[in-house]
């Protein structure tokens, strides 16, 4: 498998940009992940394939930038997906 190359935070506004189209796995991992419980360092070594011991602040933005953005997708960017349908 090979390495994906994360922004630090995703685009952020009301439409689902091509970053969000790549990600959309990403996204739901994330979403399981919170929803079982999961370190947020855990999380970060194991989606983003960042050391949270090496680079706290980064991985902690990474992270919590990439959830936040899963949260926008599931409360309204779905919407934008289906109309894209």
């Amino acid at each position: 498998m090979t390495k994906m190359n994360f922004l630090t935070e995703p685009p952020q506004g009301d439409d689902i940009t091509d970053y969000d189209e790549q990600n959309l796995v990403t996204y739901l991992r994330l979403l399981d992940a919170e929803a079982e419980g999961a370190d947020w360092r855990e999380i970060v070594r194991i989606i983003f394939e960042v050391d949270p011991d090496v680079d706290t602040e980064n991985a902690r933005l990474i992270f919590s930038s990439h959830l936040s953005r899963a949260h926008w997708m599931r409360d309204n960017g779905f919407r934008h997906l289906l109309q894209m349908r």
